[in-house]
């Protein structure tokens, strides 16, 4: 039984999956896959089910109907990775913007004395992007400066995606008071981590942009961030995410 869970969102990732899911289960440290599928019409679903016959007991799929969104897909694996049993529940992307190999990094990261959140950083030193528009650099930028100065969080990579939690964290934390299903819930998952208590610790990666595939960015995820931020500040004002607090 390994301690670690790598959640792999997906939607049409029929280009990237089967080379990902060898990948993580060819890397030295034991990692679990759970593929959270939101009804691929691309047969994403099928080739994760071949790769199970090749990783018994190793990958696992949670098959949803429609595509619910990033955060509710996260939701449902770190509630399966916690009836599970895993002491290391990981985020991360299926089309290789995020380095499988980096795994073990923030696992050891998050492994350490006190640390309960390690986050794969594009913006502490060693960070890097590659492949990216400067104008989207710019928004990326631009919108974790804004976060850091409306939350006051010590995370200089707020909307970061490869993420890895102690299950203590996910344990504790309400997880149906978080309500962002977009590109802001990476920054609320971070911000509830952060109101909770707990040390997030943050490691460099570089970020690539996907090869294969399209991307999800979209205005309205964009809007959800802006606005989203603002809203998510106000109601920390009033109601904690730890499970038993007073709900706003």
């Amino acid at each position: 039984m390994s301690d670690s869970l790598v959640i792999i969102p997906t939607y049409n990732e029929c280009e990237n999956i089967p080379r990902m899911i060898d990948t993580v289960m060819n890397l030295e440290k034991d990692f679990h896959l759970l593929i959270v599928d939101d009804g691929s019409p691309d047969g994403t679903a099928d080739l994760v089910r071949e790769k199970q016959k090749a990783y018994p007991g190793r990958v696992f799929l949670k098959e949803r109907q429609g595509k619910l969104g990033l955060g509710t897909a996260y939701i449902a694996g770190f509630k399966w990775g916690l009836e599970h049993g895993y002491e290391f529940i990981f985020e991360m992307d299926a089309d290789f913007s995020h380095n499988p190999n980096d795994l073990i990094r923030l696992y050891e990261a998050c492994a350490q004395p006190g640390a309960g959140m390690s986050v794969g950083s594009r913006y502490v030193k060693g960070g890097k992007l590659e492949n990216w528009p400067i104008d989207r650099i710019a928004l990326s930028y631009g919108a974790s400066l804004y976060v850091r100065i409306i939350t006051f969080m010590p995370v200089n990579d707020p909307t970061a995606g490869f993420v890895c939690y102690r299950r203590e964290v996910l344990k504790a934390m309400d997880l149906d008071k978080i309500r962002f299903v977009g590109y802001a819930f990476q920054i609320e998952m971070k911000f509830a981590t952060y109101q909770m208590g707990y040390k997030i610790i943050e490691v460099p990666i570089t970020f690539t942009d996907r090869v294969e595939g399209t991307s999800k960015m979209s205005s309205g995820i964009i809007k959800e961030a802006v606005f989203g931020v603002l809203q998510m500040r106000m109601r920390g004002f009033f109601s904690k995410y730890r499970v038993g607090a007073r709900r706003s």
